[in-house]
């Protein structure tokens, strides 16, 4: 979808606010049944009012069971039934939860990724101003004294991603996994 561009007073921050309500709304509606039924479930799971509920009915459940009537007690103590269902419970929200995480950080990988590309894009277009604003100067005759000439040189120059990746392999420790 191509970037609406609005009226000149809105400027490049309303853009780019547009652009990204459209990549968040191209993935909710991209999600399969599965996940939006994870992040549904998930989204009340996760919930005050959820373990308030929660708590009231085990509360209802274990005090009908061991002080109500005789005749309402369906789930004597040690309270199998509800073991059993609060059990399945807990492995049915845990992979629903799980379901939304997925989701989740898939989003977030392509966040990174735009992140990284912008981040990389910004860099080429500061080092061709760099290189510009030198060019310029030197037509000029024009040098200030403050300039570290050997580091406005290097930052001149352009960045090689794949030294950089190496470079932050070495340094850093393994990783165990």
């Amino acid at each position: 979808m191509a970037p609406h561009t609005g009226s000149a007073s809105e400027g490049p921050a309303a853009d780019n606010i547009r652009a990204i309500v459209e990549l968040e709304r191209a993935a909710v509606r991209s999600a399969s049944w599965g996940e939006r039924l994870g992040a549904s479930i998930s989204s009340v799971v996760g919930t005050m009012e959820f373990v308030a509920a929660h708590v009231v009915a085990l509360a209802v459940w274990v005090g009908l069971n061991t002080v109500g009537p005789e005749s309402a007690r369906f789930d004597p103590y040690p309270f199998g039934l509800l073991t059993f269902i609060v059990s399945l419970e807990g492995v049915l929200i845990a992979c629903f939860v799980l379901i939304a995480q997925n989701r989740m950080s898939r989003q977030s990988d392509q966040r990174d990724h735009l992140n990284l590309q912008v981040s990389l894009l910004a860099e080429q277009e500061m080092t061709l101003m760099l290189k510009l604003i030198r060019q310029i100067s030197e037509r000029l005759a024009v040098a200030p004294d403050t300039v570290d000439e050997a580091r406005a040189t290097k930052l001149s120059e352009e960045t090689n991603v794949y030294e950089l990746v190496e470079s932050i392999r070495h340094e850093l420790p393994p990783t165990s996994e």
